[in-house]
C-alpha cells in the first residue's frame, strides 16, 4: 500500500511539472505534454575544433494515469551532440616544441603572435634552434660573413681599434658581442689585433649567447682556458665572460658593441592592411592539427609599437605597403645600447640585411641553405627577418641627444675604407692555388654583388656577393666624433 502511494505521488509530481514547463514554453498542443529545449554550442576561437550547433531533445511522456503500475520514462535525443574523436594512446608524432607550441594556444585559448612563435622557434630553452646545435658554417643551415672569410672579423678588429683611438685609448675596455656564433668573428679579430698590445690589453671581451651548445664552441675557437675565477683567450691574452643578456655585462667602463646578424634574428610582429584597418598576424592551430596564420580580430598590445613605427615615417611610405613588420625589441635593445653609450663611452657596430626603412613581410624560413615553409617542422629551420634601420636610428635618437647614428652604408663601401682590399692582395702573396682561389672567393661573397665573373665551378655552387645586400650602422659617443667608414 505505501509503495502504491510513493508511484502515484511521483506520477502527479511529474505531470504536474510537465504542464507547468509546457505551459510557459510551448503552444498548446494536443499531443502528450513535453519540454523541448536547444543548447547550441559554438567556438569563437579559431584555434579550437569549430563545434556545430547542435541541440538535444528531452521528451518527458505523460504516465498513464489509469494504472496502478504507470511510470514516467524520460527519452533523450542526441543526435545533435557534437562527438569528438576517440582518444588515441598511441605516441604523437610533434616534436617536442611543436607539443610546446600547440599547448601555449591551447592554454591561451587563441592564437600567439608571430613574434612569441618566433621566440620559441629559435630560443626556447630545450628544443629551440640555436639552443643544441651547431647551425653555421657549410655544414649547418647557414653561412655568415665570419664563415666566408678570415678577413671580415680582421676588418672589424681594424673598426674597433680605430674607435679605441678615437676614444682616447683607454686603459680598460668591455668589448661586447651579441650572438657570436661560433666565435670566428671575435677568433678572428683578436688574432688579426694581437699584435697590437696596448689595444688587446685593454679589452675585457663579453659573449652575450643564449646557447650551451655555442658557448662550449666561443670557448674552444677563442683558444681558451680557465685560470681560476677567470677565462682567458690564448689568441690575445685577453679575458673572456659569457653572459645572458647585454644587461649582465658590467656597466662604468668605455663599451664597444659589435652586432653580426643579430638584429635579423629578434623577433618580429607583422601586421595586415584590412578593411577593419591594421590587424596583426598571428599563429594558430588548423583542424589539422597544423599551424596556420590567421588575422587578429581585434588590437594587440604590439599595436602600440606599430603606431610608434608609423610616427617615424612618412605618409606615403606608409600607404604603399599592404603588410608592416615592427620589431619591439629591437628597439628596446637599441635603446640600452644608446643608454649606455651615452652614460660610459663607446660605440656600436651593427651589420645585417635589411632596409633604411619601413619593412614589409620579409620572414624568412632557412633549412640546410634551402628555403622552406616558416610553420613547417618548428625548431628545424633559422627564422630571420629584413632588419629595420631606420626604426633603429629612431630609437637611439629618441632616448639619448649624446650619442650620433652614422649610416647605414653598404658592407662593401664598410669593408673597403677599412682596406680588406689591400688585406686580400697581402695574402695573395704568400698563399697556395687551393688557399688564392678560397681568398678571391670568401672575398667576392663580402664586397661583391651577384654572382661572381670569375667562377669556373659547378653552377650551383657560384659564389653570391653580398656586398650590397648587408649594411653598417654605427651608434656611438658625440665626443667621439665620427667614426672610420662613415666619414
Amino acid at each position: 500500500m505505501l509503495r502504491r502511494l510513493v508511484q502515484q505521488a511521483s506520477i502527479r509530481r511529474h505531470i504536474s511539472n510537465s504542464y507547468y514547463f509546457n505551459s510557459h514554453l510551448s503552444a498548446p498542443s494536443s499531443s502528450p505534454p513535453s519540454l523541448v529545449r536547444k543548447c547550441c554550442l559554438s567556438s569563437s576561437s579559431s584555434s579550437s575544433t569549430q563545434i556545430p550547433n547542435s541541440s538535444f531533445v528531452e521528451q518527458l511522456d505523460e504516465a498513464n494515469q489509469t494504472g496502478p503500475e504507470a511510470s514516467a520514462t524520460i527519452s533523450i535525443d542526441r543526435s545533435g551532440l557534437y562527438n569528438p574523436p576517440e582518444h588515441s594512446h598511441e605516441p604523437s608524432s610533434d616534436s617536442e616544441l611543436v607539443k610546446h607550441l600547440k599547448g601555449i594556444i591551447k592554454f591561451r585559448g587563441g592564437p600567439i603572435s608571430v613574434a612569441e612563435y618566433m621566440e620559441e622557434v629559435l630560443t626556447n630553452p630545450k628544443a629551440g634552434f640555436y639552443i643544441n646545435r651547431d647551425v653555421f658554417g657549410a655544414q649547418g643551415d647557414f653561412i655568415t660573413s665570419p664563415e666566408v672569410s678570415q678577413m671580415f672579423g680582421e676588418m672589424i678588429g681594424v673598426w674597433a681599434m680605430c674607435l679605441w683611438e678615437q676614444m682616447g685609448q683607454p686603459s680598460t675596455v668591455n668589448l661586447v658581442e651579441l650572438g657570436p656564433g661560433r666565435g670566428t668573428l671575435m677568433a678572428d679579430l683578436l688574432r688579426g689585433a694581437s699584435k697590437i698590445r696596448k689595444f688587446t690589453e685593454s679589452l675585457h671581451v663579453h659573449l652575450v649567447e643564449c646557447s650551451p651548445t655555442l658557448q662550449k664552441l666561443q670557448h674552444r675557437n677563442l683558444k681558451c682556458v680557465d685560470e681560476d675565477t677567470t677565462t682567458i683567450s690564448g689568441l690575445a691574452r685577453t679575458p673572456v665572460s659569457w653572459h645572458a643578456g647585454l644587461e649582465q655585462v658590467p656597466s662604468g667602463l668605455p663599451t664597444i658593441v659589435v652586432a653580426h646578424e643579430f638584429y635579423d634574428a629578434l623577433p618580429i610582429h607583422q601586421f595586415q592592411r584590412t578593411s577593419r584597418g591594421w590587424c596583426e598576424k598571428m599563429v594558430d592551430v588548423a583542424e589539422d592539427s597544423t599551424f596556420r596564420f590567421v588575422l587578429s580580430p581585434e588590437p594587440t598590445p604590439a599595436t602600440l609599437y606599430l603606431a610608434k613605427r608609423c610616427k617615424w615615417a612618412r605618409t606615403e611610405e606608409i600607404t604603399k605597403l599592404d603588410q608592416i613588420e615592427v620589431c619591439p625589441k629591437a628597439m628596446e635593445l637599441t635603446q640600452t645600447i644608446a643608454e649606455r653609450i651615452s652614460s660610459d663611452g663607446g660605440g656600436a657596430l651593427i651589420i645585417d640585411y635589411g632596409l633604411n626603412g619601413m619593412v614589409s613581410d620579409s620572414l624568412q624560413a632557412i633549412r640546410k641553405h634551402k628555403f622552406v615553409n616558416i610553420l613547417d617542422d618548428p625548431g628545424s629551420a633559422d627564422l630571420s627577418a629584413y632588419v629595420d634601420f631606420a626604426s633603429i636610428r629612431h630609437s637611439a635618437e629618441e632616448v639619448s641627444g649624446d650619442v650620433s647614428v652614422h649610416g647605414p652604408i653598404i658592407q662593401s663601401q664598410f669593408l673597403g675604407s677599412l682596406g680588406i682590399n689591400f688585406r686580400v692582395e697581402a695574402l695573395l702573396q704568400n698563399c697556395t692555388d687551393e688557399q688564392a682561389e678560397s681568398l678571391r672567393t670568401g672575398y667576392w661573397r663580402l664586397v661583391g654583388e651577384g654572382e661572381a665573373p670569375f667562377w669556373e665551378g659547378p653552377n650551383e655552387e657560384v659564389p653570391i656577393g653580398m656586398g650590397s645586400r648587408y649594411l653598417a650602422m654605427a651608434i656611438v659617443n658625440k665626443k667621439q666624433g665620427v667614426p672610420v667608414s662613415f666619414q
